[in-house]
């Protein structure tokens, strides 16, 4: 009986040594597959560092009015798929590696999300800056809440449709994604880590609420690059 006992305590450990070591390599896999600076670098490809012109970020939004359409959709897609890829990915690899079953995804799948948008957020190459976690975020929850994910995208469209602000439709994306997430599913993790990440994107867009309450926030204008100082 004794005997039994010290086995069940003995796998227990070793699991649990298994199960931390997941965590740290799927979130640090995440967050190193998120900080990479795409628009950063194709800005310097170019000869352009983003985060001295413009609005100072090095999102798809910036990289489009400096760099152009092309570029900046290149950006908005790498940086959507580094959180889809995160989450998948990434992702199923450690599982494999760990010996786990993919039951066990979801909350390694949740981790690395949310470790890949804090990398794309605080780029641990650009000194701990980056971008304001919109594609990135979108990717994760494509990957994880593929419905949720549609009625925030769009929730976006109309929203920049209308106002023509990209700073509001994002906020506003991020707000109607948790409330999705929040109606639609009944994971109480993702359902946190999705307000989670709406907050932290209306956190990074502090700057866009204080020039929207000035009435100095500029609306997208592909075609103007001097709104670019002010987005």
């Amino acid at each position: 009986m004794q005997n039994n006992l010290q086995t069940e305590i003995a796998v227990a450990y070793i699991w649990a040594v298994v199960d931390l070591a997941g965590t740290i390599f799927v979130c640090a896999a995440g967050y190193l597959l998120g900080a990479i600076p795409t628009g950063y670098l194709l800005g310097r490809a170019k000869g352009i560092d983003l985060r001295k012109v413009g609005s100072g970020n090095i999102g798809a939004t910036n990289a489009m009015r400096v760099l152009g359409k092309p570029v900046g959709a290149v950006v908005l897609v790498v940086d959507a798929l580094k959180g889809y890829l995160a989450c998948t990915v990434v992702t199923g690899l450690i599982l494999d590696l760990l010996g786990f079953g993919r039951a066990y995804a979801e909350h390694y799948k949740i981790l690395a999300g949310v470790a890949a948008v804090l990398g794309h957020s605080f780029s641990c190459w650009l000194r701990f800056r980056g971008g304001k976690g919109v594609a990135t975020g979108a990717g994760v929850f494509l990957a994880l809440a593929p419905g949720a994910t549609a009625v925030a995208i769009v929730t976006w469209a109309v929203v920049f449709a209308v106002s023509r602000y990209v700073s509001v439709a994002s906020m506003t994306a991020a707000v109607a994604l948790a409330i999705a997430v929040w109606l639609g599913t009944t994971s109480t993790l993702l359902r946190l880590v999705t307000v989670a990440v709406a907050v932290l994107v209306i956190v990074r867009h502090r700057s866009n609420i204080a020039r929207l309450l000035a009435g100095t926030e500029h609306r997208f204008s592909s075609d103007n690059p001097a709104q670019a100082k002010q987005q």
